[in-house]
């Protein structure tokens, strides 16, 4: 048998080496210079070393390894499984767009200091000359495109665009040694990005409306089992999403009772989530407010020994324009094999300036002052922000956990955080009540994002569940209903993560402290809810 330890570590680098993204996500700086080989050859190499470090791995016994090792096993194994299975058969990168964006990958090297400046422009100079080739290769492979991809990518690759022009000038004004190697660099990158926006723009002039842009059943079924690495099947998380939206529904309701007064009803929930909109930021305080609320956050948690804190920088930011359309709010952590002290920023984007008055008026409502505390509690304190800060000191004998990054128990414990926050006291009724608002959406998501793929829910069914028993602003629901056909699963790990969280954070061992135990739960890295059940023996 193979020992496992330097085979694993094989594999993460050829991992890290084929793909660019990875590598830049994971705070490995060796292939800054690069991005991604969608072409057919590329695509082609990296599934045959896919094929291989599987085969690899099938031939370690997990039985004779050390726990630990068992459980890093275990995550290797099914992040190359999931990557092959995504390159071979979902092939996003044949119809979807916005896999070509280098907005990101470009971004990463200029907001964050991990390196001297002009290695960093070195970097970027080899990013920006790859473009026009990236998007040709792109133009070449993309075939039966979603026109709301079409739609989403002609504003993130104006972004990325925006990005070059706005930032690169600035950093070369600090480093002018390196005018000559970057700016042709981002002459013909701009070039490009304006041919490819043609040629996107284009094909929204045609009467070809693209693929659907649901999976369908078996492909999404099979997507989810990839993203998930849970036990429960498809058609348990549906039942129970529906079970937790009855649930917290009534919940709800109570509260809203105690917080507005009258009956528990679902006239009385609008009522008082009308009054808690009445104090809401708007463009210009938005991302000011999150600093507020982040603050407030920080010192409740501090009090309350909830979790230990760290000193790691957060940055809160307007989400750049590359990255809009998708979602409102995201956290941007760096690698967990990052090795300089850069920050982490926690990104909102306000509404968009060409909107009108009542659609951002309605954004608001949604986005109000409490709206923004759970917000700030889910994607910084102590939710994402301060877990994967914790999951960053992990250290393993092999860096197969640092690749592994489970989305349902980084979003679970997110969740889990508001919940607890909320139950605590922080902010009082208001933000109960928007919590369990969220606990409504969260229930919705998973409900939605099966309902939506596997047996083609229409829109108006959809938005008609979401304003209702969901109580969200119009807006809000036309803005999900876009995420659930721009993405398939992810809008499932918040549902599945929480439940599986919660129940982990239920089963603390007698004596433990619920702050003991919070931090025994983010000390392993953030590997899937079953693995770290087997870490923490429960």
């Amino acid at each position: 048998m193979p020992e496992f330890v330097p085979l694993a570590e094989r594999i993460v680098d050829a991992l890290l080496e084929s793909d660019p993204t990875t590598a830049s996500y994971a705070g490995d700086h060796r292939f800054d210079d690069r991005l991604p080989d969608h072409s057919t050859s590329g695509v082609s190499g990296r599934a045959a070393m896919l094929r291989d470090a599987a085969d690899t791995l099938t031939g370690v016994d997990p039985d004779g390894l050390a726990p630990e090792d068992q459980v890093d096993h275990a995550i290797l194994t099914a992040q190359v499984e999931r990557a092959l299975f995504e390159l071979t058969e979902v092939r996003e990168h044949e119809w979807n767009p916005l896999e070509h964006n280098p907005g990101p990958l470009l971004h990463g090297l200029i907001a964050r200091p991990f390196a001297p400046l002009d290695e960093r422009l070195g970097s970027l100079a080899g990013r920006l000359a790859a473009i026009p080739d990236a998007l040709a290769t792109a133009r070449a492979v993309l075939r039966d495109v979603p026109r709301i991809h079409t739609e989403t990518a002609i504003g993130q690759f104006a972004g990325t665009a925006g990005l070059i022009r706005d930032e690169v000038p600035a950093m070369l004004a600090r480093e002018p040694g390196m005018r000559a190697t970057v700016e042709p660099a981002a002459a013909a990158a701009l070039a490009a990005l304006g041919e490819f926006d043609g040629w996107l723009r284009a094909r929204l002039e045609g009467d070809d409306p693209g693929r659907d842009p649901r999976l369908g059943r078996r492909l999404w079924e099979a997507r989810l089992w990839h993203t998930l690495d849970t036990e429960l099947p498809a058609a348990d998380i549906l039942s129970r999403a529906w079970d937790n939206l009855d649930r917290v529904g009534g919940a709800l309701r109570a509260a809203a009772s105690e917080l507005a007064g009258g009956p528990a009803t679902d006239e009385t929930v609008r009522r008082a989530l009308a009054s808690i909109a009445e104090s809401h930021p708007d463009n210009t305080t938005i991302v000011g407010l999150a600093k507020v609320t982040m603050d407030e956050a920080t010192e409740f948690v501090r009090r309350h020994d909830i979790v230990s804190l760290v000193d790691d920088p957060c940055v809160i930011e307007e989400m750049p324009e590359f990255a809009r359309g998708v979602a409102v709010a995201y956290c941007d952590p760096p690698g967990p094999l990052e090795t300089a002290d850069v920050p982490t920023f926690y990104c909102i984007a306000p509404a968009p300036a060409d909107w009108p008055a009542e659609r951002i008026a309605s954004f608001y409502r949604e986005y109000n002052d409490e709206m923004l505390r759970n917000l700030t509690v889910h994607e910084a304190m102590p939710g994402h922000f301060l877990q994967i800060a914790h999951s960053r000191r992990f250290r393993a004998a092999t860096r197969a956990r640092s690749l592994g990054l489970s989305g349902p128990f980084v979003e679970g414990w997110a969740v889990y955080a508001e919940e607890l926050m909320a139950g605590l006291g922080f902010g009082g009724p208001p933000v109960r009540v928007q919590q369990l608002k969220m606990q409504l959406r969260m229930s919705l998501n998973a409900i939605i994002d099966q309902l939506t793929h596997c047996e083609d829910m229409p829109e108006a069914e959809a938005m008609a569940l979401m304003t209702g028993r969901g109580f969200q602003e119009e807006g809000e629901a036309a803005g999900k209903w876009r995420r659930a056909l721009l993405t398939s699963t992810q809008l499932s790990t918040y549902f599945v993560g929480y439940t599986e969280v919660a129940a982990i954070a239920a089963a603390r061992p007698f004596g433990a402290t619920p702050k003991a135990w919070h931090d025994a739960m983010l000390a392993h890295g953030s590997p899937p809810p079953r693995h770290l059940r087997t870490l923490l023996g429960v």
